[in-house]
């Protein structure tokens, strides 16, 4: 473990000049961000622009072609069960055990995590109204999507990757999502890296964001930096830069 990791200090997610290629044909070029422990950092792309190719490197599913890569001070393609002990993730498309129930789910992650809390992670279910005793299969989509953001907040993780946590729910679900969990982990020091299409939910939540378009970052910086250069809501910005229509203002982010 670096030095860095060890002491708590650095950005909790960093790339320099981040390059991930499939073949021949690169879907990020030269991706450099910094996000700040404690915060909430949102990434933001039309479908594409290799929101989804970041994460996967981020959690040390693919390697970089360039460049590098490290949460909370380490390289997750290096040491990733080490990473992901410290970090919950809730992937896009829910998928767990089917013929599990919660409560088993939640069991069986107990067994793999030091630190695991059930209580909590039932408790907090039961804020959801997701049955613990149903099978998971049989739940609908937004229970299941309740039951592995339950399941990513059971260590207690120091980071939290969402991947687009409220598509496809409901209004109610999808402020659940945003107020409740996403706010109180903000308020409790949690850094949450967060990639959305909901822009107006994440607007009053985030404090720094980037814009990916086409595989490079086309704005970042804090969302009051942002907003106060282009003087427009998130949602007129984000169409504007991943829309390609105007040249793209990008202010530094400093951790």
């Amino acid at each position: 473990m670096t030095a860095e990791a060890e002491a708590g200090t650095g950005p909790a997610v960093e790339t320099e000049g981040l390059v991930v290629a499939y073949g021949r044909t690169r879907v990020l070029e030269d991706v450099t961000l910094a996000v700040p422990r404690g915060s909430v950092f949102a990434l933001l792309g039309r479908n594409g622009s290799g929101k989804t190719s970041l994460l996967r490197c981020l959690l040390g599913q693919r390697p970089a072609a360039a460049g590098g890569v490290r949460l909370l001070g380490e390289d997750p393609w290096r040491y990733r069960s080490r990473v992901l002990d410290r970090a919950g993730v809730v992937p896009e498309e829910p998928n767990a055990f089917p013929e599990m129930t919660a409560h088993q789910l939640s069991a069986f992650c107990g067994r793999l995590h030091a630190r695991w809390d059930g209580d909590a992670v039932e408790g907090r279910l039961r804020r959801f109204d997701v049955p613990i005793d149903r099978p998971f299969g049989r739940l609908s989509k937004g229970q299941k999507g309740a039951v592995m953001l339950a399941l990513g907040l059971g260590h207690s993780p120091e980071l939290l990757l969402l991947d687009d946590p409220t598509l496809g729910l409901d209004v109610v679900a999808r402020d659940a999502v945003f107020r409740e969990v996403i706010g109180d982990l903000a308020d409790r020091g949690t850094t949450v890296f967060v990639t959305t299409h909901d822009l107006r939910a994440v607007e009053g939540l985030a404090d720094h964001l980037a814009i990916l378009h086409a595989g490079r970052v086309a704005l970042s910086g804090t969302m009051e930096a942002v907003k106060a250069e282009w003087e427009r809501p998130l949602e007129e910005i984000f169409m504007a830069v991943a829309g390609g229509g105007v040249a793209a203002k990008t202010t530094e982010v400093h951790p």
